[in-house]
C-alpha cells in the first residue's frame, strides 16, 4: 500500500488531495501548526472508505527539524513514502513591500520558499535511497511572474518555488535518482487562503477582483481531486500537472455570460476559515 505526505493539510486543498488519496486506498500522513485542526481532519478524512490509514504530525514548516521529524514519523508509521507534496503556505497581508515589517516578510520566505526546499531535500534524500518517488511543489500568484499590488512578497517565493522545482527535477535527472520531481499549478481556488493573510487578516477583494475569481476561480475539492488523479498516473519527471490552462480560461471568459457563479455569496463562511498554515 502507497503511501502521501502533505503538508499544510488540516483544511483547504492539502486536506481534499489527502481525502481523494484516500479514495485510491493509500495511506495518508496530514500536517498542520495545530494538533486540533489535525485531529478534526484526520476523524473526516476517516469518514471516506479507504483501505488505507491516516496519520497526522504537527509540523512547521519553516522548521527544518520538524519537517525532518514529519519524515522520519513517516517512515516509523508507514515504512515508505511515495509521494511527498509541499503544500504548506501563507498569503501575505495586502500590503506593498515597503509596508511589511521583517516579522511578516521572513514569515511569507520561511513558509512559501524555505519550506518547499527543506521538505523536498529531505524527501529527495530518502526517496533515493530506494531510487523511488515522487516530490511536488505548489505553484502559486507570481509562478508566471504576474505582478499585482499586495502579492510581492508572496509572488517572488512562488516564482522562486517555480524555479527550484525545475533545477531539483534536472538535478534528480542528471544524479539518476529515480525521483520524481514535478510542479502543482492549481489555478485560483476561493477559500479561507484567498480572503485572509498570514496574519488572519482581511483581504479586502475589489469587485473587479470579485469578479475575475468567480470566473476563472474553483473549490479545492474540484480542483483536488484532478491534481491527484494526474499524480498518480504521472510516471513523468519536470512535469507540470496545470488545473487552469490557458485554453479552459479562455473557454471560461467565452461562457461568463451564461455560467453564472458567485463564490463570494456566502463571504461570511471565507471570512471564517483560517489561514492554512497560520501561526
Amino acid at each position: 500500500m502507497k503511501t502521501v505526505v502533505i503538508t499544510g493539510s488540516a483544511r483547504g486543498l492539502g486536506f481534499n488531495m489527502a481525502r481523494f488519496f484516500r479514495e485510491y486506498n493509500w495511506n495518508v500522513v496530514i500536517s498542520d501548526l495545530k494538533e486540533e485542526n489535525l485531529i478534526k481532519a484526520k476523524e473526516e478524512l476517516e469518514k471516506t472508505e479507504s483501505k488505507g490509514f491516516v496519520a497526522y504530525k504537527v509540523c512547521n514548516v519553516a522548521k527544518y527539524d520538524d519537517v525532518r521529524a514529519l519524515m522520519e514519523y513517516s517512515l516509523k508509521v508507514f515504512s515508505k513514502v511515495d509521494i511527498w507534496i509541499n503544500n504548506a503556505g501563507v498569503n501575505q497581508p495586502q500590503k506593498a513591500i515597503w509596508e511589511l515589517n521583517e516579522s511578516e516578510i521572513d514569515t511569507i520566505i520561511d513558509v512559501d520558499l524555505k519550506g518547499a526546499i527543506y521538505g523536498s531535500k529531505i524527501a529527495m534524500e530518502e526517496m533515493s535511497k530506494n531510487h523511488d518517488g515522487a516530490i511536488y511543489n505548489i505553484e502559486g500568484y507570481g509562478s508566471n511572474d504576474a505582478h499585482m499590488l499586495g502579492l510581492n512578497m508572496y509572488g517572488t517565493s512562488k516564482r522562486a518555488v517555480t524555479y527550484f522545482t525545475e533545477s531539483l527535477a534536472k538535478e534528480s535527472e542528471e544524479k539518476n535518482t529515480g525521483v520524481i520531481v514535478g510542479k502543482l499549478s492549481p489555478g485560483i481556488m476561493i477559500t479561507g487562503f484567498t480572503t485572509h493573510s498570514l496574519v488572519n487578516d482581511t483581504i479586502k477583494l475589489s469587485e473587479k477582483t470579485k469578479k475575475v475569481y468567480n470566473i476563472l476561480g474553483d473549490t479545492p475539492e474540484t480542483v483536488g481531486k484532478f491534481l491527484v488523479d494526474n499524480m498518480i498516473n504521472n510516471t513523468k519527471n519536470n512535469v507540470k500537472i496545470n488545473w487552469l490552462t490557458n485554453r479552459k480560461a479562455f473557454f471560461r471568459f467565452l461562457t461568463a455570460g451564461f455560467n453564472k457563479r458567485d463564490f463570494f455569496a456566502d463571504e461570511p463562511k471565507l471570512l471564517a476559515e483560517k489561514n492554512e498554515n497560520k501561526k
